[in-house]
């Protein structure tokens, strides 16, 4: 891969640019443009997401931030073979479907544009009884949050931070640091790296560097 420099601010302009621009690849096909920020917790996907939405809205674009966490499953079902299964964080700690039903099936073509933003507070463990949130045709929808690209959701432009392992050891609290074998797994099983359309280099948050677009 071949890295160039950039500022979160820039990179966010610069992303908010290509989805403004009707004749690129992540145009939307529905109505709506669907994005997704990837990367573990110690990224700070969310930090990303929030800089482009500000970016989108100010080029007038309705904008709706979803997180992943918003759908994580019950904690009787995340904890079931015990709370650091590495296992049941990779496939069982996200409600997909939920996704799927709640974010990804109102924004398909001829969707409703009735997004669940979110469904469980993750702190409490309850549900949440957020009211459903009406995004316009011509909105853009950003998911952001871990292990997003293993799932075939249609983002029409997807985005991996990547830390290196020893970034991903350093940045992560020390009570969550049985989450790295499966950020290690991620890696070797879906290559989000392959798969993402940009990927960004975060080990020093101060100084991140990216692919920029790819197929741009």
């Amino acid at each position: 891969m071949q890295w160039e420099a950039i500022t979160w601010q820039r990179m966010a302009e610069r992303l908010a640019g290509h989805l403004d621009d009707p004749g690129s690849a992540a145009s939307g096909q529905g109505g709506w443009q669907r994005v997704g920020v990837d990367g573990a917790p110690a990224a700070g996907t969310g930090m990303l997401a929030g800089r482009l939405a500000e970016a989108l809205r100010l080029r007038g674009r309705p904008v709706l931030v979803v997180p992943a966490d918003g759908f994580l499953r019950p904690a009787s079902l995340r904890f079931e073979f015990g709370r650091q299964d590495v296992d049941a964080y990779l496939g069982g700690w996200y409600d997909t479907a939920a996704l799927w039903r709640e974010v990804f099936g109102p924004t398909d073509p001829g969707g409703s544009g009735r997004v669940l933003p979110d469904l469980r507070d993750p702190v409490t463990d309850r549900a949440t009884r957020s009211p459903y949130v009406e995004l316009p045709p011509g909105g853009v929808l950003l998911v952001h949050g871990p292990l997003l690209l293993g799932h075939w959701f249609p983002f029409d432009l997807s985005v991996h931070i990547r830390l290196s392992a020893g970034a991903l050891v350093r940045r992560t609290e020390e009570s969550e640091r049985w989450t790295v074998p499966a950020f290690a797994r991620y890696e070797a099983e879906v290559d989000p790296g392959a798969v993402a359309d940009v990927v960004v280099r975060a080990d020093d948050p101060r100084h991140p560097a990216w692919t920029g677009i790819r197929g741009r």
